[in-house]
This record gives structure tokens, C-alpha cells and sequence, in this order.
């Protein structure tokens, strides 16, 4: 209940204009989200790679229906790109869709899939020519199938420059697992955090849980280097008692992980030898992004309630 509460909210329009603009808002938002510029979310990706962590950007936003919004969207990334080169850091970069025109003319549409694929296009060339990696994010049911068949049709220019996300709450998941991977292409396995119907997606957490580690479980030895984005501790221990026992190098995944969120746990895998990466969000359009993250862990809600009236 407590998911469909937040999920609810993060589509509201008038209180996502509210929050963002808000001071209070902002500082709500703080501990999941590294800042509302570049030079802060750079900041950030420093000392993680510091600690040992890697690091995925991303300039936080979605829905986007006009093609100078997309466009802009799309120089945010560029320069980016250009920023982790000059700075040497460990990280690469995550978008979404939505955020580069996929709905301009309509949900979905073949116009916004044309500009779309125009834009990410250039995005992952640029990544390419730096040996850097672009990861497209998936959003929720609807965009699916377009997701996939644009990071293939990309893959297929620009090899190693360009990977995605698979959802283990969806029914589908491991057959597009199966797919991607035939092809070498790098997926990020989370467990989804939009409203889908019961008629393609588990709908309970159990279910949910079981799908996860048995798709994983086919990614980790695939040797496509995939990332395993969970912060379930029992799931992470099943992981690495799975690589343990079939003999699998910690150097062939990644665990992956969330901005603010469990840090302790970031920091003993890396004591353990495994790659970490974390998703390091930034930029004032936050509002939907941390709605939803409240939604994925009801303890978010209670560590900022814990948490909010101390400096």
C-alpha cells in the first residue's frame, strides 16, 4: 500500500512543482540525490572513486514533450562525458528515454522514437570515442520493447558503448536476459519500480525476489559483464555465496547500488574485493526519481523521518 501510496505521488504534477521549488523539498531530497549541478554530482563521483566505488551519472529528468527540451537534455550529457574524461574519473553515464524526446508527438511515438534515437545516437558515439559506456534506462511497460530494440540497433554501431536495464518483476525479463545477452550486450538487472498490471509483471515481493536471483544467477557466468543493482543484503549474500561455490571471478559483475542508500554494505563488498558502482543522480528535476525510491524501501520513509530535523 505503501508503494502505490508513493508511486501516486511521484506522478503528481502539482506537488512535484511544489517540492522542486521548494526548500524544504530540497533538502528532503539531499540525501538521495548528489546535488542540482555537474560540478556536485563530479564532487561526489571523486569521493566515491576515492573509496573504491564506481560511479554512474545521472542528470535527473523524464516526460520530456518538446524537441529543445530533449536537445538540452541531451548537451547536459555531452558535456558530462566530457567531464569524467577530463577529470579521469571511474564512471559512465544513465538516461532515460523519456528524458531525450521519446513522447514529442505523443506517448511513444514514432516521431519521438526518431528524435530519440537521433539524440542517444550522437550520445553514444561521443561515449564511444572516449571508450566510455551510455546505459538506457527502462522505464515502465509501455517503452519495453522500444527500449530494447534501440540499444540493439546501437550496440550494433557502436560495440561496448551502450548497455540497459532489466527488470526482474516483469514476466519477461528473462527471455529479454536471454536475448541481450546472446548479442554481448551489458545489462543492469534491478527490480523495478513502476505500477505494472498483474497480467505482466509478479506482484508480489517474493515472487519479485525469486525471478531476480534466478536471472542473475544466468547473467553472472553469461561473461557479459552485467551489474547486479539490489540493495537486499540476502540477495547480495546468495550472490556471493553463488560465485563462491562455482568458482566465479568477482571480476566477472558488478554489484550496483543507489546513491545514499546503504552505504555500509557499499563499502564491505568493496572490502570483499567486488566491484561496486553507484547511481549518482543530480539536477533540480528530482521530485520523480525520489518518490520512487521511497516507494522501493519503505525504511527510506523512516530514516528521513529519523533523520530530518538534524544538521
Amino acid at each position: 500500500m505503501l508503494r502505490s501510496f508513493f508511486i501516486g505521488l511521484s506522478t503528481n504534477k502539482p506537488f512535484r512543482k511544489f517540492s522542486e521549488r521548494s526548500s524544504i523539498g530540497r533538502r528532503v531530497s539531499h540525501r538521495f540525490v548528489a546535488g542540482m549541478t555537474i560540478e556536485e554530482a563530479i564532487a561526489a563521483a571523486q569521493q566515491l572513486n576515492r573509496e573504491g566505488i564506481a560511479v554512474t551519472l545521472d542528470a535527473l529528468g523524464e516526460s520530456v514533450t518538446d524537441a529543445p527540451h530533449a536537445e538540452a537534455s541531451a548537451a547536459v550529457y555531452h558535456r558530462l562525458l566530457d567531464e569524467i574524461a577530463s577529470h579521469h574519473l571511474n564512471a559512465n553515464v544513465s538516461l532515460k528515454l523519456t528524458q531525450m524526446g521519446m513522447d514529442v508527438g505523443g506517448e511513444n511515438s514514432a516521431e519521438g522514437q526518431a528524435l530519440t534515437e537521433r539524440i542517444v545516437s550522437k550520445l553514444v558515439g561521443h561515449a564511444h570515442r572516449f571508450k566510455n559506456f551510455v546505459r538506457i534506462d527502462m522505464e515502465g511497460s509501455q517503452y519495453t520493447e522500444a527500449t530494447l530494440g534501440m540499444t540493439e540497433r546501437l550496440y550494433a554501431r557502436y560495440p561496448g558503448a551502450v548497455g540497459t536495464v532489466l527488470q526482474a518483476y516483469m514476466f519477461r525479463t528473462e527471455d529479454d536476459a536471454d536475448r541481450l545477452v546472446k548479442q554481448g550486450i551489458r545489462i543492469r538487472l534491478c527490480k523495478g519500480a513502476y505500477k505494472e498490471p498483474a497480467e505482466i509483471a509478479f506482484p508480489a515481493k517474493a515472487d519479485v525476489d525469486a525471478n531476480y536471483l534466478h536471472v542473475a544467477k544466468k547473467l553472472i557466468p553469461s561473461g557479459v559483464f552485467c551489474g547486479m543493482a539490489t540493495h537486499d543484503e540476502a540477495i547480495v549474500n546468495d550472490l556471493c555465496h553463488f560465485v563462491k561455490v562455482h568458482r566465479i571471478e568477482k571480476s566477472a559483475f558488478e554489484f550496483q547500488m543507489l546513491y545514499g542508500i546503504r552505504r555500509d554494505l557499499q563499502r564491505k563488498l568493496v572490502a570483499k574485493g567486488y566491484n561496486v558502482r553507484v547511481y549518482v543522480p543530480f539536477g533540480t528535476e528530482w521530485y520523480p526519481y525520489f518518490m520512487r525510491r521511497l516507494a522501493e524501501r519503505p525504511a527510506n520513509v523512516l530514516f528521513l523521518a529519523k533523520n530530518f530535523f538534524r544538521n
